[in-house]
């Protein structure tokens, strides 16, 4: 790590602390050359490999836009797509992996959207699953009430 101020090559940890959520560390460094203090913050960095090949950085926010699309009229609260959107990324970040597949974020927010609001699941289930006919919806209906009924 170079130093801000003189460039110099060599610097010191001085202090070392992981943030809240448990994803980022801030280090508190200082200049043996020039004496100067500054901070750091590393981060790991969650890639998403799209269907078309491109990657790009994974984003919360568009988790939280696309599941609210699907709850739009539904009494679901902006702290639950936000407590959603966490969920969804700490479930990704555990798999313990650089990037990860757009199609496996689908996956990832399926379960606790069902667990939030069944219609507003259906809703992004028809979408992210493709369906293309009354059979699917049936069988995704008839799937929720067997894990209802256990």
């Amino acid at each position: 790590m170079h130093c801000p101020f003189c460039q110099n090559p060599d610097t010191k940890v001085v202090d070392t602390r992981i943030s809240e959520d448990g994803h980022s560390i801030r280090r508190r460094r200082e200049c043996p050359k020039c004496s100067k203090r500054f901070t750091t913050l590393e981060t790991t960095m969650l890639l998403v490999v799209k269907r078309s090949g491109n990657v790009e950085p994974f984003d919360r926010n568009k988790v939280i836009s696309g599941v609210r699309k699907a709850c739009q009229g539904r009494p679901i609260r902006e702290d639950d797509l936000k407590t959603l959107g966490q969920q969804v990324e700490e479930d990704l970040r555990a798999r313990g992996l650089a990037q990860v597949k757009s199609a496996d974020i689908g996956k990832a927010i399926l379960k606790p959207l069902r667990d939030l609001d069944v219609v507003a699941y259906m809703r992004f289930a028809s979408v992210y699953q493709n369906f293309e006919s009354l059979e699917d919806f049936q069988r995704a209906i008839d799937a929720l009430q067997s894990e209802t009924e256990r």
